[in-house]
């Protein structure tokens, strides 16, 4: 109890700093880097689970209460993008592989599940379960979510001039109290009907998929609220950067440096992904660039609703980039893991 008292004051102090320093995403950024800096330094601290799952929800409530009559009937006009999920996951895996094996000396297994771009958690219990260093996918992945929550806003704000400061929402004081009630038991009901199912994603996902069904029978016509934003913003940036308790110096030096020149050869291949769907006019430079990022589902949405971007069309991409890592990753294994076994 005592590293979620410290972890909970480093964030709130980030938070603070970020904000007098007019810094991008204070609610984010803030916990992300003082969370870490004192990860290094050796200060224990922690993050409580169900809390930050709970939080998650409100993100899973927010997309589902944009998925409203009109914009389902928009889906379909988004197969010409959702079909290239797929082949820029195989582009990252022929990509990545050979870097973690070839440049950084990996084994085969952490090289495979550290260059999957898919959950931290999903991805160290699949390595595990295949002898993987699950210490280095632990920080290979979270250095990942790190640079990529990092870099979109300077990105976003350089090329698209993005408004970050901008509230995430209305406040929680001009909504109708019956749609802030409503979207608590979506996010309850949602939470624990698809954890009890067994669904992946479950925190973010049952919600997504109970509030899309209330709201498109007409009974939600908010998103969540400003306050729950910044919120959800400040436990994911302290799940983030706690991952990083317990790191060494070499750790720092080998896994850290590893994950950070991967993220390198990621922004490449999202940039001329992006690019290519722009040069198609299959979609704007911002909705792409948000669409195939590969951080994490969360900070994505977070980025689609303080720019104003299309909220839906960007957790549709990454909602299939998601099956795709997930359900694709161990069929895939199961065919090329004997032939590396050695």
């Amino acid at each position: 109890m005592r590293e979620v008292v410290y972890t909970f004051f480093i964030a709130g102090f980030g938070v603070l700093v970020f904000t007098l320093l007019a810094l991008p995403l204070p609610w984010l950024l803030g916990p992300i880097a003082f969370c870490l800096l004192s990860a290094l330094f050796g200060i224990p601290l922690n993050e409580t689970q169900q809390l930050d799952e709970g939080m998650r929800t409100i993100l899973g409530v927010a997309v589902g209460a944009t998925l409203t009559p009109a914009v389902l009937v928009s889906l379909p006009a988004m197969w010409p993008t959702l079909v290239i999920v797929p082949m820029s996951v195989l582009l990252i895996g022929f990509t990545g592989i050979p870097y973690f094996r070839k440049v950084c000396g990996y084994d085969f297994p952490t090289a495979y599940y550290a260059t999957m771009p898919g959950g931290l958690p999903e991805m160290i219990a699949f390595g595990q379960e295949k002898g993987a260093n699950v210490r280095a996918l632990g920080l290979i992945h979270a250095t990942r979510m790190l640079i990529i929550v990092v870099t979109l806003p300077f990105l976003l704000a350089f090329f698209w001039d993005a408004d970050l400061s901008n509230p995430p929402g209305k406040l929680t004081s001009t909504l109708p109290f019956s749609d802030i009630v409503i979207m608590i038991l979506c996010a309850f009901v949602g939470w624990k009907g698809a954890k009890s199912l067994g669904m992946f994603g479950a925190s973010i996902l049952g919600p997504l998929i109970v509030t899309a069904g209330v709201t498109l029978a007409g009974g939600l016509q908010n998103r969540p609220p400003a306050e729950a934003i910044w919120a959800a913003q400040f436990f994911i940036g302290m799940s983030i950067g706690s991952k990083y308790v317990g790191i060494t110096w070499e750790e720092l030096r080998r896994d850290f440096l590893a994950g950070l020149g991967f993220c390198g050869l990621l922004m490449i291949l999202v940039l001329i992904t992006v690019e290519t769907i722009y040069a198609l006019g299959l979609a704007s430079g911002r909705e792409a660039l948000l669409s195939f990022a590969p951080g994490g589902q969360a900070d994505l949405v977070v980025f689609a609703l303080i720019v104003g971007a299309d909220v839906a069309f960007v957790a549709a991409h990454h909602i299939v980039r998601l099956f795709v890592v997930i359900l694709g990753a161990p069929i895939v294994a199961k065919f090329i893991f004997s032939k590396h076994a050695n």
